[in-house]
């Protein structure tokens, strides 16, 4: 048995490794107060699926013992991918879900995505998860809740397949890395009029290719190599539960989110005249010009899935998105993060023209770095940024946001640092219109970084 540990409770979802930090008992214990939280917002069914890793059924089999020790009723959908488990809390009579998944993890990880009553919790939310197992009596209720399977899939491939419309049929390659999007992905392109070569669609929860990750480019050299050795038009590659997309061209070029962001806003816009266009501070400072010009009004905000989604409620915007890939669709959508749905709506511009790379590869850009890592100890990052954040000078004529960690806007690029919410790492990432540019800017961040711990080994 391992005990409960508040580590795993983290700012947007519940993570732990398993048979370390997580295990069967622990997922009984989040299930019962998971459903205690429920019942108390008045719901009384909770939608529980999980994705293709190896310790998922064990874990999902405790959550819905614990949920229905709480009384909560549990429909439980199987293997899917995440946004298929947000899916059913908008259209199965039940608002709040619990998605089993490791994300991009490595395979000895898992943990709990969340959504209460309509919700993706996070922050104080989940910190109450953790309170309320603490404080209960190890009591359960009077009735126990029901049990019952629903198969999904076929509800979820038909609400998109009949909302995307491809102007021509296009060939593309898809690559799964051996998540669980790999069980829908071919099925939901070719429903939509595609010719589909797929990689590492088998869901096998050891990643025996590559990690499931599109973020990082290592991840997507598979899917390069294979377009160079095909006539597929794109490549388009999802991360280990489905709710992040990545794309690459014909050429070999990876059109990271922010840029998949200008053409997603520029249509969403289009019915949307004047809206709000929600962002990330990890993204491009072309992006706020794009949307401005494109008839809508940029809005920076937080990075992290969960604090996303609260800002697009509480906004009314019709798109949100973020660096990692996250993209939020309230336009034709429900407003949860679907790398599936983002991949098809995507599909439904690019066959509009003839040469779907030349159009993207046309899209504004700079120069600019992937996330870089400094790594330091548990909590010391939350310090590092603490000090960077009041004692941090930077010379010139610079704008200085500090909504999220540090971004420095200079007239010729962006240097951002800003402290993870979920690992002791300080993300940073740079963009410049000329490498002299962006060399001078990570130079400035160097400087004040090592002012702040001498010690620190930047990767950069």
């Amino acid at each position: 048995m391992v005990s409960l540990s508040k580590t795993i409770f983290k700012a947007y979802d519940i993570r732990g490794i398993i048979d370390k930090t997580l295990d069967a008992g622990v997922a009984r214990q989040i299930g019962q107060a998971f459903g205690q939280a429920a019942l108390a917002k008045g719901e009384t069914k909770v939608v529980i699926g999980r994705d293709g890793r190896l310790s998922g059924p064990v874990l999902t089999a405790a959550l819905a013992e614990g949920l229905q020790a709480a009384g909560v009723d549990v429909i439980d959908l199987g293997v899917v991918a995440t946004p298929m488990v947000y899916f059913g809390t908008n259209v199965l009579g039940a608002a709040s879900g619990i998605m089993v998944t490791g994300s991009h993890n490595p395979p000895d990880y898992n943990g709990f995505k969340m959504v209460l009553a309509g919700e993706a919790i996070h922050g104080e939310a989940i910190t109450a998860l953790y309170q309320r197992i603490v404080d209960h009596d190890g009591s359960s209720a009077a009735t126990k809740g029901a049990y019952s399977t629903h198969d999904i899939r076929a509800q979820y491939l038909e609400r998109i397949i009949g909302d995307v419309k491809l102007a021509r049929p296009i060939k593309i390659a898809v690559d799964c890395g051996n998540g669980v999007a790999g069980a829908f992905a071919g099925d939901l392109f070719r429903g939509m009029g595609c010719e589909v070569v797929e990689l590492f669609c088998e869901v096998d929860g050891n990643f025996p290719n590559h990690h499931p990750d599109p973020a990082h480019p290592e991840n997507l050299q598979d899917l390069i190599r294979c377009l160079q050795q095909t006539d597929a038009e794109l490549g388009i590659a999802f991360d280990g539960d489905g709710d992040r997309l990545g794309v690459v061209t014909k050429d070999g070029q990876i059109i990271y989110p922010d840029r998949q962001m200008m053409l997603f806003a520029a249509d969403v816009l289009s019915r949307h005249p004047g809206e709000q266009i929600l962002y990330d501070v990890k993204c491009t400072r072309h992006l706020a010009p794009w949307i401005s010009k494109h008839g809508g009004v940029p809005l920076m905000y937080k990075t992290g899935h969960s604090l996303v989604k609260a800002k697009l409620r509480e906004t009314g915007a019709p798109l949100g998105g973020e660096m990692s890939g996250h993209i939020f669709f309230k336009d034709r959508w429900y407003g949860f993060d679907d790398g599936l749905y983002s991949g098809a709506r995507l599909l439904e511009i690019l066959t509009r023209v003839a040469d779907p790379s030349k159009l993207l590869n046309s899209l504004p850009q700079s120069d600019s770095t992937p996330e870089l890592h400094l790594h330091l100890s548990e909590g010391e990052n939350v310090i590092v940024m603490d000090k960077l954040r009041s004692d941090a000078k930077f010379p010139g004529n610079v704008q200085i946001i500090t909504i999220d960690g540090l971004r420095v806007e200079y007239e010729d690029g962006f240097g951002l640092a800003r402290s993870s919410n979920t690992t002791p790492v300080i993300v940073m990432r740079f963009e410049a219109e000329t490498p002299a540019a962006l060399a001078r800017i990570q130079g400035q961040f160097k400087s004040v970084i090592l002012a702040a711990k001498p010690d620190a080994e930047l990767p950069f």
